[in-house]
This record gives structure tokens, C-alpha cells and sequence, in this order.
């Protein structure tokens, strides 16, 4: 048994509704600022089944800070393909990549866990036509994304996947 399979592709009117709620730029601010706070002890406590998203699947992504040493664990939204656990670093359409970012470039073993599962996996950021593809399929899934990627700038808003470490 290994993190939940999430099929990007399967589609749900929760989704869409949910994209469009946490579009304001209100809603993001909110979301980047105080619902991940909430949902660390909210993810422990259910075993990695309820978070504030509700209606995204979330992982708990435990990584090593790049400066300090100290480990760190954040909340993301992730799916599923051939094996790998697939999350984006959209930082909400920000013009900076997020801070775990940096940690897991600095430190690609990490920890996942979600749905009662957890394990040890290597970050790896994808990159050309495998980052296109799995950009493609990240923004039918949340189609929030999209947007984020035009609030976004200049910067190239990075696609993550986590293999199981050997």
C-alpha cells in the first residue's frame, strides 16, 4: 500500500466548483496564508483523510529546510501517474516559487504522507515535454492552475514528482 491513487483525469463537479470559489484573490490569500495552518494538525489527526481543501486530495509533504536543517511539513494537493506522486509548485500564482520548493531541491528525500500511508521518496522537478503533458493534465484536475500560471509572470511555475526512495 503506498499514497492514494488520484486519477487527474476522472474529472468531478467538486473540483470545478471548488476552482472557481478559491479563484478571488481573497479566497487565494486566505488559503496561502491560514489554511495551511490548519491543516497540518487537521491531516495528522484524520490520518491524511480531511483537510480544509475538502475537495482536493492533499498530501503532507515532510522536507528538510535548504538553510536551517530543521524539518518542515506543508500541505499540498497532489495526483497520481505511473507510480509517482505529482505536485506543483504554484506558490497560488505567486511571482516566487514556494519556500518547500527550495527545501526539496536542496534536499530531494522526503517524506509523503497521506490516506494512513506513509513513506520515504525523492523529489525530482520535471522538466519538457513530460512537464508539459503533466502540466496539461494538473490544470484539467484543478483548473485553478491555468490562472495561477498567468498571475504567475515570467516565472515557470515548476511540476514535481516523488518516486519511492530505494
Amino acid at each position: 500500500m503506498g499514497i492514494p491513487e488520484v486519477d487527474p483525469t476522472a474529472g468531478s463537479p467538486m473540483l470545478r466548483i471548488g476552482a472557481r470559489l478559491t479563484s478571488p484573490k481573497p479566497v487565494r490569500w486566505a488559503l496561502k496564508h491560514v489554511a495551511h495552518r490548519i491543516d497540518r494538525p487537521l491531516l495528522r489527526l484524520s490520518n491524511g483523510r480531511l483537510s480544509s481543501a475538502m475537495v482536493t486530495p492533499e498530501v503532507l509533504l515532510i522536507h528538510t529546510g535548504a538553510r536551517t536543517g530543521k524539518r518542515r511539513t506543508t500541505p499540498l494537493t497532489y495526483f497520481t501517474d505511473s507510480g509517482r506522486v505529482i505536485v506543483i509548485a504554484s506558490n497560488y500564482g505567486g511571482s516566487r516559487h514556494p519556500a518547500w520548493y527550495f527545501n526539496i531541491t536542496a534536499n530531494p528525500r522526503v517524506t509523503l504522507s497521506a490516506g494512513g500511508h506513509t513513506g520515504d521518496y525523492v523529489a525530482e522537478e520535471v522538466t519538457g515535454e513530460e512537464r508539459a503533458r503533466l502540466w496539461r493534465l494538473a490544470c484539467e484536475f484543478i483548473p485553478s492552475y491555468a490562472g495561477y500560471e498567468q498571475l504567475a509572470g515570467d516565472r515557470t511555475i515548476p511540476v514535481i514528482a516523488f518516486t519511492p526512495a530505494p
